[in-house]
């Protein structure tokens, strides 16, 4: 019961979530602000794990290719491949989940819990528009652009182990990931980025808006909704995985 309890509010938050904008001017300043404050400042970290998850791709998979009649090349193609359909998207949404989420829902937990809402709801604003769909129209906005950048740092990041190493020439690398590419990956990594971001911020705003009680309760909503942002996708990369590719 609890599980259909919060279904059925969160779509009746995502309904005054994509009211009408009061004042669109102000409305597009929020988007912008948001961007720099979501997208921008997860940039470093969303550049930093794929780096190093990209060296540890390529190391793995080159360590376990031990059969000589194997091309060298292979490692470039599992690499790229691994990085462009799931870490990219699915593992740097997860991280931004942790991040992002948690930002989201505490911020606007502690807004609700120090009655500001409740002081936009008595002036007549829709709160929920308000608050929550700048943020959720700057991370499906931006969300595409991290999971690209994140595409190519991971790649160089595969090419500097594999190159500074010497477990795979740089020449093979190079033609490993140009090797029988399929551009379709890269429209199945943004399309799945686009619902995570709209996850995500749309689950982490409902947790914070419904916030009750004290600063407690704020902390364990930013948990929640890290928890469920995560859960939910993991469902939705099963449930895109299964329609774009199958």
């Amino acid at each position: 019961m609890t599980f259909l309890f919060h279904t059925g509010r969160y779509f009746l938050f995502l309904g005054k979530v994509f009211g009408k904008p009061v004042k669109p001017g102000i409305f597009f300043k929020q988007i912008i602000d948001e961007i720099d404050d979501l997208g921008v400042g997860s940039l470093g970290i969303v550049a930093i794990i794929s780096v190093f998850i990209g060296a540890v791709i390529t190391l793995q998979t080159a360590y376990n290719i031990e059969l000589p009649i194997i091309p060298r090349y292979t490692v470039g193609v599992a690499a790229r491949d691994t990085i462009l359909l799931e870490f990219s998207s699915t593992i740097v949404s997860l991280i931004l989940a942790g991040k992002v989420g948690s930002h989201i829902a505490s911020e606007i937990g502690t807004m609700r819990v120090t009655e500001q809402i409740d002081a936009l709801d008595v002036m007549g604003i829709n709160s929920a528009n308000y608050l929550v769909l700048p943020k959720v129209v700057a991370m499906v906005f931006i969300n595409p652009f991290l999971v690209m950048i994140s595409m190519g740092i991971g790649i160089f990041g595969g090419w500097a182990a594999g190159s500074f190493t010497g477990v795979v020439p740089s020449a093979e690398y190079i033609y490993g990931i140009q090797y029988a590419f399929i551009p379709f990956y890269i429209v199945y990594s943004l399309i799945k980025s686009v619902v995570f971001g709209f996850l995500i911020a749309t689950i982490s705003g409902y947790w914070g808006y419904y916030t009750s009680g004290g600063s407690l309760e704020v902390g364990r909503c930013s948990t929640r909704a890290v928890v469920v942002s995560s859960i939910q996708i993991l469902l939705f990369n099963l449930i895109l995985t299964q329609l774009l590719l199958a």
